[in-house]
């Protein structure tokens, strides 16, 4: 499955670049006529930066018009099948592909299985533990010149208890020693660090990382990992505290040598948590964000600007590409690994921006912002969004029986709470799924000709800003200024996916 990025005109013809959707490379598709018409038989010769050899040919156009281009796709690689491909001319002269899922699914059942073989030769030396900051050890570093009965008080003063911010870093700290110890105990060099160690360095040396806290601490690992060489592994270390959904199941908690045993010994597969790669476009592209997270105290241990700041100023000179007088282009070093928001910075504005879909014409929406998220992030903020409860469907139900004449029981608890449950996991899809999911809230509908689907599946999004104190939130963590003429193009690409570990039962 390829999908055209850029059209470059040369002599009379055009080089296009086009993504391989499902693995991320790039090729070009070379000799390709674009004189208004396509001609029989015209070959396409296929160079790939990092892949495997393969060419093919078009070798039957049925119909060419403004909508629609149909041809042949052969090739002998292993990773695709012969199938029928067909490409839709959008109106600024490019080629929109219209993918096979069929083809889809058999790519990534061939790649899981590539990736997946070496999970026996899989043996880490070195392993860096990146641990959070438990509340106790939040409090006490944010008023160092207290004693601990004046710590006490002041926390009594706002209400928090300070027995039990000691009971729950003992339960934390247990938990990190007993992770060290155990992989020690396998031969493997250990180095424990927080927020202010987790350094390029010393993810460099390590093999592998594990995070001892909640999703915050793993979503701090993720934000620096960039190779897939690197597999982030995440222990919940005080599940009364937080769900962790991005990490080991709670069990393991409490089975901490159980966990590595089985990933020492191979019983486990390799999982991709696909990400999301921004980048901004405009006068503003390269200005420091703003980190949320030092406003609020959901993850304490969170500390995204420290990371962001390191690797903004090894990469600016690198990826800083002036286009024309006052936009510059910046691929942010951090991506995304459950959501990007996108709306103004208060709540209680209108958001206004231009958005396109794949490549779609550009569309003025009025609403109260734009999320945009991975499988992971599929369980949280965007399925809370769009969500159905019992009661709304339980009210549809009513609708339909007074609008057909139907008698659907809608004194039947159980069939409501069915279809509820059904609509609901349909919103979630498989974190290795190269799919963005975005959601327009609450779209503006009245006297705005609003016509977009408010929510859908896409590969890649680009939306410009129309706003004047806007933002582009990553993760819930960072936030950068996205103000009128500012444009953010959101791809997901299988390279930049965040190897993680599932464990066998």
């Amino acid at each position: 499955m390829i999908q055209l990025l850029r059209c470059l005109p040369i002599s009379g013809r055009s080089l296009f670049k086009y993504e391989s959707i499902r693995h991320g490379r790039s090729f070009l598709i070379k000799y390709f006529n674009w004189n208004g018409h396509l001609q029989r038989g015209t070959n396409l010769g296929l160079v790939l930066r990092s892949w495997c050899p393969l060419s093919t040919k078009m070798q039957n156009v049925v119909n060419y018009n403004l909508s629609a281009i149909f041809f042949h796709y052969n090739t002998s690689s292993k990773y695709h099948a012969q199938n029928t491909n067909i490409f839709q001319r959008v109106t600024n002269g490019t080629l929109r592909y219209v993918y096979n899922m069929e083809s889809c699914r058999n790519m990534s059942t061939s790649h899981n299985n590539q990736v997946n073989q070496d999970i026996h030769h899989f043996r880490p030396k070195k392993a860096l533990i990146l641990t959070k900051f438990s509340r106790y050890e939040y409090e006490k570093r944010r008023h160092p010149d207290l004693s601990e009965e004046e710590l006490i008080k002041n926390l009594e003063e706002r209400g928090s208890d300070y027995q039990s911010l000691l009971h729950h870093h003992h339960i934390h700290t247990k938990n990190k020693d007993l992770v060290v110890e155990t992989l020690r105990q396998y031969g493997i060099e250990t180095k424990v660090v927080n927020r202010f160690g987790y350094t390029d360095a010393n993810i460099e040396w390590a093999d592998i990382i594990f995070t001892t806290g909640g999703d915050g601490t793993f979503l701090m690992a993720a934000s620096k990992i960039h190779r897939q060489d690197k597999p982030v592994v995440g222990i919940n270390s005080d599940p009364s505290r937080s769900v962790g959904h991005l990490c080991l199941p709670v069990k393991f908690t409490d089975c901490i040598p159980e966990a590595v045993e089985k990933l020492m010994n191979g019983q486990f597969k390799w999982t991709q948590r696909q990400r999301i790669r921004v980048t901004l476009k405009g006068e503003q592209a390269y200005t420091p964000p703003v980190e949320l997270h030092n406003q609020q105290l959901q993850y304490p241990e969170y500390r995204f600007i420290d990371c962001y700041q390191e690797q903004h100023n090894c990469q600016k000179g690198s990826v800083f590409t002036p286009d024309g007088c006052s936009n510059f282009v910046h691929e942010l070093p951090v991506m995304a690994l459950n959501e990007v928001f996108i709306g103004e910075s208060l709540s209680s504005r209108v958001s206004y921006y231009e958005l396109s879909v794949d490549g779609s014409p550009k569309v003025k929406i009025k609403s109260s912002g734009l999320t945009v998220c991975t499988g992971t992030g599929s369980t949280s903020w965007s399925f809370n969004i769009n969500k159905l409860t019992p009661q709304c469907v339980e009210q549809l139900l009513k609708i339909v029986n007074e609008e057909t004449g139907s008698a659907l029981p809608l004194e039947d608890s159980r069939l409501v709470e069915r279809i509820t449950t059904r609509f609901n996991n349909s919103l979630i899809f498989d974190p290795s799924e190269t799919l963005l999911a975005y959601t327009i809230r609450d779209p503006v509908v009245f006297g705005t000709g609003f016509s977009s689907k408010p929510r859908g599946f896409a590969r890649r999004i680009e939306v410009k800003s129309r706003m004047f104190d806007a933002c582009l939130v990553i993760d819930g963590g960072l936030s950068f200024l996205f103000n009128d003429g500012a444009v953010a193009t959101l791809d997901i690409l299988e390279d930049d996916a965040l190897r993680t570990v599932t464990l066998l039962e």
